[in-house]
Formats: structure tokens, C-alpha cells, sequence
């Protein structure tokens, strides 16, 4: 490779520290060096005008806080928007430390939908140092379940534990005493191999879901494992699921839950496999089938040779019967191969070169996800597909020494979302930024060919320049945090990797979440060469794109920052997390809620060679509304139906209500079906004015009669417009 930058990353020593409860890295790669041939150019969202922004909560202090490292779950959302309508508003939970030398402690805190602080709590009342808190909402009855870890007996493993808030008539922060839910340490069995008793499951996510027992919820804890039986993290689950009622949360005694215990046999044996190391990335989702998902992205290393495994690296691991069935694994690639740019005008040899001088086939030439050790998952039961956003980083690879040698440019990495169909078990990939054509179509998107068409975009014509000739690359951008990629020992990649994307709401809108602060880093490396970069030198930014189609199309991305943006004056966000999902305001806008970690220094003091000083920052609640902007020579028709509206409560017993819009007035039929398509009952039929409408349904049919319990479709035929939606019946 020419004229080029080389770093080779070096493996990172695992320290052991006090209270190191965050994930550790592991070893990088040693085949993984970095590459930048050529001066970095600046990328920003290039149509800023299709989504426009206004703050409709300007951020509000929730907590100082002296703790500055992921404030919120690793691999889930720790912001969740209250089910009920009377209400509405947001619970949120996240972890921190209310002087420099204090304990760190799990909070909860409750935001009212017009902005208003309801309480800012600790999670208990015991002065024990907790965190990594999840957070899901049971949506019969709108009560936040929340889970976190602590050490709470008298060995050393840190346990996990539950309560939640039993939120009467809108009055939060009553919260129930705590359970520990899995305590650590935790006897695992692998498929092959002798049983291992030092297991400790931290780091819960809670997700809630149909249960098998009528008239109940099951409520699921996944814990990760600290310890791996090889030399390098490997982080299997173990899964605690009860069954909760309206009663039981009601009484607020979460001693009265019997709870059971699964693991996934396969990832206990990658934890205790000492011939091939594979460490997961992987989020856990719940959906309305009966159904649990654990879903992500592995590497495979062989340990003899310290070289990577080619294989499959996108897992589903799949369990029937409200998790009491077999599981099962389901694979695909995350790899896209692209091409190697030729230099002289597209005449000459491929610009990649390994070695010097040979070049890259362009079978070699590559993207695949990595660096998205934080993302999350989450279901769409509509359309019954499971979204996870992540990076994906251009490569190449060829024999160097004998060896294979893999290389990539850092600033040439994209945000995507991976989709996992549920019902054909197939993986897909769509684009989020930047975008070569569609999400959904086959262009990808590459630095030398940025609307993905196999044909390079344009090569450097200043007959002085080194590289004159040559294609000239265009960098999507840096999806993370901070600057600098040797921070904390090299590992800076993979503790600021922080990738977000909310659930559908009942309209399909959806958020992806990320940061970015690729301008910072180009003063920061190359102050001599963007001098106009200086106010962004230490200027982390929030990238939000929006969707109103289950995430079939994304918009531009827009850019927060302390620079641009009035509200963010001064602030330094840190670890970006979005609401669980978005508020419908219209067919093309919605609101967003967003807690982040405002840093009065710029990076995590918390960490192993640590960043910044200790001297805190704080805990910070912003409400953006979003609107996505057509093209004003296509002027948006509004539809006679604004989108059927899912039913709440959902499931639901004995009686749920039905919404939707109309936009003029119209006949609307409005019918229920059972799942063989047979009409169960008709709601509504005749002529209907404009506007918003409701209906409610008690569970009967057309005689009267009271339905099984179970999935039913609901239907509305507006002037030949048909949209349909399921509900779940439980008794």
C-alpha cells in the first residue's frame, strides 16, 4: 500500500481493577492494522432539509453525576414511553454517582409528557454500588419493570436484581421492594466438557411478552456471562423468566414470583471452547409468537494460529414455547464485496495493494459489521421481522508474509440495519447513512463509489497532487464518540461503540440513533489542515435518522451538537440513548425522547487509562419533534386513513380499544378476524365525518359470545383503502 499511514494495533492486556464491571475488550486482532492512504475529506449529511427538527423538551437536568461511562444498558434501552394515554410520558433508569469518591447507584426517574420531572430516585434504599439497568413496561397494565446488577450477599459475584414501579393513577416512584433474580455464582454445564461454578451474569436486559398462562405476562431477565473458560471474554446468557398478572403488580410483592431458568447450549459451549475463540454481540428481543431471540454477530479466531475464521457471522438463536422449547440457530453473512479502484483515471492497477505493488482481487474487497459491541434489537410484530443497527467498516485482505493480512480505513464506516426475518429465518441489510440508492436495494455504498453503481465517482485531477489519478475517496464519517482511536489502550472502538434504534410505533415510525464527531477528529489529527474545524476540536455530535416505514426508507441524518445547535449550547453528550419508541404526531412526524450524559470533560475517566478528568457531568432528558420534509415539486396527498392505529390495552383483557383518522368523511368498515381470515364481529359500518375515531371491542363475537384467547386481526376498509393490524386476546 502506497504512501500510507501504518499502525499495527497491538493486543491489549486485560487489567484487572477494582469494580470493573464494564466489558472488557479483549485482545484486537493482530491482523487487523490500519490504513490511511490519503487526507481524510469531510462528510455530513448531504440533505439536511428531509428532516427537520424543534425541541419540544429542551434538555433538563435530571442528575450530577460522577460517573461517565454508559449510563444506561449496554444492549438495550433504558428510556420507555408510558403505554397508557392518559398519561403518557417516559420512565427511565440509568446508573450514577453523586460525588467523585461516592458509590454508584441505579436511578430511576419518571417525565411527564409535558416535560416535567416526576421524581429522580435511586433504585433502593441501600447504599450498594449498582448498575448496567434495564427496563421494559408491561403494556396491560403501564407498569416499568427494572433490573440491574449489585453485590448483594456476602461472596464476591455481583447478583441481579428486580422490582418495579407500581405507578398508581399516575403518582410514580412507588416502588417494591427488591429480589435478586439470579444469584451469582451460577453452576453451567457446556454440551461437551466438565461443569464450570464461577459463572456470574451481569448486565440484565428485561423484555416482557405473552405468557402461556391466561390472563399473564411473562416477564424475561438475560444476564451475560463475566467469566469465560478460554483466554478471552466469550459472554453466553442465562435467562430467568416468571409469569406476572395485574394483580400481582398491583400488590407490589415481588416475592411472590417463582421464576425458572434456561440457558443456550451452543454459546455455553463457544464460552468453554479452547480450540476456537468466538466472542457474541448480540441483543435479546421478545416477540408476540410465543417466541425469544437472542440476535446479533460473532467473530471466530482459531487460538493455535491467532488467525480469523471465515464463517457465518450473523446469529439468530431462536427459542419456542415462551422459552420453555429447544432452541435453535439460524446464520447468514454480513459481508458485501465491492471492488478495487483502479489509479490513472481507472486505467492502471487496483489502489489496493497487499503487498506492495499486488493488487487486491476485488473478490478481497469487502465491508462487514464490526465495531457494534453496543447495539440493540428490537421486534416488529407486524411485518415479524427483528431490526438491530450497526457499523459496518470497509476492508481488504491478501498474503502478506506468508500470511493473511486483513486491512481498512477507519473513517470509511457506515451505519446499517440488520434485519432478521423471523418467519423464513433469512438475514438482510439495510442502508441508514450514508445511502447508495434505497435502503433496501442491492447498490451499496462505498467510499470510491458513493451511489454504489461499480463505477468509481472521480479521481484527483491536480496534476501536483500525490495522488493525481487516483479515485478519491469520500468518508462517511466516525460513529462514535470520541476522536481518538488509541484511547484506552487501543480499545476506544469498542467501548464507544453505542448503536440505537427504536421499536416500530403503531404508525411504523422508527429512529436510529448514533454519534458521530468525525469533524472533530479531522482538526485533531490534521489541525494544520482544517483550521474552520476548530470549534467542533472537542465536539461529540448526535446523529437521529427517521423512518415512517418500518424502516424501509431512512431519512438524512441530522447532526446535534454544542456548535450548531442552540439548545445543546456548551454540552458534551455522551452515551445517546433514544425512547423505546417514537410518539406519532402525524403521518411524517413524530417525537423522539433522548437521555444522554452531558460531560463536563470529554471522555470516560471511568475506564481503564482513563480519559478526561473526574469531574463529572450530567444525566440530561431532551423530547425532539421530528418531520420528514418531501420534495416540494412532490406535494404529500394526505390519505383517506392515516394509518390504523394499534389497540390499547394490547394484549388485552376483557376489552380493548380500536383508533384511527379519517381525513374527509367516508364509509368505514371496521371488522374483526380470527386467524383462519373468518370474520368474528363487525365494529363499524356506515358513513363516518372526519377525524379521530375510536371503537371498542369487549371480546365477543357476533352473537355475543365470548372469544378463545389468541391472535385476531382487525381490519378497516376505507373507500377501498384496507389496513389491518393484530391483537392478542388473554384470559
Amino acid at each position: 500500500m502506497r504512501k500510507g499511514m501504518f499502525l499495527v494495533l497491538t493486543l491489549l492486556l486485560l487489567i484487572s481493577v477494582v469494580y470493573a464491571d464494564y466489558m472488557l475488550p479483549g485482545p484486537l486482532s493482530k491482523d487487523k492494522p490500519v490504513r490511511e492512504t490519503r487526507l481524510p475529506r469531510l462528510t455530513q449529511p448531504a440533505r439536511m432539509e428531509t428532516l427537520q427538527y424543534s425541541f419540544s423538551i429542551a434538555p433538563i437536568n435530571l442528575l450530577m453525576s460522577y460517573y461517565d461511562y454508559m449510563i444506561g444498558s449496554y444492549n438495550d434501552l433504558p428510556v420507555c414511553l408510558e403505554p397508557n394515554p392518559t398519561y403518557g410520558g417516559y420512565f427511565l433508569t440509568f446508573h450514577g454517582q453523586r460525588t467523585a469518591t461516592g458509590t454508584r447507584r441505579v436511578f430511576t426517574s419518571y417525565i411527564t409528557n409535558a416535560g416535567t420531572i416526576g421524581h429522580v430516585n435511586e433504585v433502593t434504599n441501600v447504599q450498594n454500588r449498582e448498575g448496567y439497568p434495564g427496563i421494559a413496561i408491561d403494556n396491560v397494565s403501564g407498569k416499568p419493570i427494572y433490573a440491574w446488577h449489585a453485590n448483594t450477599d456476602a461472596d464476591a459475584s455481583l447478583e441481579v436484581q428486580l422490582a418495579w414501579d407500581v405507578f398508581l393513577e399516575g403518582a410514580s416512584n412507588i416502588m417494591t421492594d427488591p429480589i435478586t433474580v439470579i444469584n451469582n455464582p451460577i453452576t453451567i454445564t457446556p454440551p461437551v466438557g466438565t461443569a464450570t461454578t464461577d459463572n456470574e451474569f451481569i448486565w440484565p436486559t428485561v423484555q416482557i411478552g405473552p405468557s402461556p398462562l391466561a390472563g399473564m405476562r411473562r416477564v424475561y431477565v438475560l444476564a451475560r456471562n463475566t467469566i469465560s473458560h478460554v483466554t478471552n471474554p466469550s459472554e453466553n446468557p442465562y435467562i430467568a423468566y416468571t409469569d406476572i398478572s395485574n394483580d400481582i403488580l398491583e400488590v407490589g410483592n415481588p416475592a411472590v414470583l417463582t421464576w425458572n431458568y434456561i440457558t443456550i447450549p451452543e454459546m455455553n459451549a463457544w464460552n468453554h471452547d479452547t480450540v476456537v475463540w468466538r466472542r457474541p454481540f448480540f441483543a435479546f428481543t421478545v416477540g408476540d409468537d410465543g417466541k425469544i431471540y437472542y440476535v446479533g454477530y460473532h467473530f471466530a479466531v482459531n487460538n493455535a494460529a491467532s488467525t480469523d475464521i471465515y464463517e457465518p457471522d450473523l446469529d439468530a438463536f431462536v427459542c419456542d414455547n415462551y422459552g420453555q422449547g429447544t432452541w435453535q440457530r439460524f446464520t447468514g453473512r454480513s459481508r458485501m464485496n465491492n471492488y478495487n479502484p483502479k489509479d490513472n483515471f481507472g486505467n492502471g492497477i487496483g489502489i489496493l495493494q497487499i503487498p506492495e505493488g499486488t493488487p487486491v482481487p476485488n473478490d478481497s474487497v469487502f465491508c462487514d459489521i464490526t465495531n457494534s459491541s453496543h447495539l440493540n434489537a428490537v421486534y416488529d410484530d407486524l411485518n415479524n421481522k427483528i431490526y438491530l443497527p450497526g457499523i459496518w467498516a470497509y476492508q481488504y485482505r491478501g498474503l502478506e508474509n506468508g500470511e493473511i493480512t486483513t486491512y481498512w480505513y477507519p473513517t470509511s464506516q457506515s451505519m446499517n440495519e440488520l434485519v432478521y426475518d423471523v418467519a423464513t429465518h433469512a438475514f438482510s441489510i439495510r442502508e441508514i447513512y450514508p445511502i447508495a440508492g434505497t435502503p433496501t436495494d442491492t447498490l451499496r455504498w462505498a467510499p470510491w463509489d458513493r451511489n454504489g453503481d461499480w463505477i468509481t465517482d472521480e479521481y484527483e485531477e491536480d496534476n501536483t497532487s500525490t495522488y493525481y489519478g487516483d479515485p478519491n475517496f469520500y468518508a462517511a464519517g466516525w460513529p462514535f464518540p470520541y476522536w481518538d482511536e488509541t484511547a484506552h489502550s487501543d480499545a476506544m472502538y469498542f467501548h464507544y461503540s453505542n448503536t440505537k434504534i427504536t421499536e416500530p410505533n403503531e404508525h411504523g415510525q422508527m429512529a436510529a440513533v448514533w454519534q458521530d464527531c468525525y469533524r472533530s477528529r479531522l482538526y485533531n489529527t490534521y489541525p494544520s489542515d482544517f483550521p474552520e474545524l476548530v470549534q467542533f476540536a472537542d465536539t461529540p455530535e448526535i446523529y437521529v435518522s427517521f423512518s415512517n416505514n418500518y424502516g424501509m426508507n431512512w431519512s438524512e441524518p441530522l447532526s446535534l451538537n454544542k456548535v450548531e445547535t442552540t439548545q445543546l449550547a456548551g454540552m458534551k453528550p455522551m452515551w445517546v440513548y433514544p425512547a423505546d419508541k417514537v410518539i406519532y404526531t402525524g403521518p411524517l412526524s413524530g417525537k423522539l425522547g433522548i437521555l444522554f450524559y452531558d460531560d463536563l470533560s470529554w471522555g470516560s475517566y471511568q475506564q481503564d487509562s482513563p480519559i478526561g478528568q473526574n469531574n463529572g457531568g450530567y444525566v440530561r432528558f431532551m423530547e425532539l419533534s421530528l418531520g420528514l420534509v418531501g420534495n416540494p415539486d412532490e406535494p404529500v396527498t394526505p390519505p383517506a386513513v392515516t394509518m390504523l392505529r394499534q389497540n390499547y390495552p394490547n394484549p388485552f383483557n376483557p376489552e380493548t380499544t380500536i383508533s384511527f383518522t379519517l381525513s374527509h368523511k367516508g364509509k368505514a368498515e371496521l371488522g374483526v378476524y380470527n386467524v383462519k381470515g373468518e370474520l368474528v364481529r363487525n365494529l363499524s359500518g356506515g358513513m363516518l365525518p372526519s377525524g379521530e375515531h375510536k371503537v371498542t371491542w369487549n371480546g365477543t363475537d357476533a352473537t355475543g359470545n365470548r372469544v378463545a384467547s389468541g391472535i385476531y386481526f382487525y381490519k378497516l376498509n376505507v373507500e377501498g383503502k384496507v389496513e389491518t393490524r393484530k391483537m392478542m386476546l388473554m384470559k
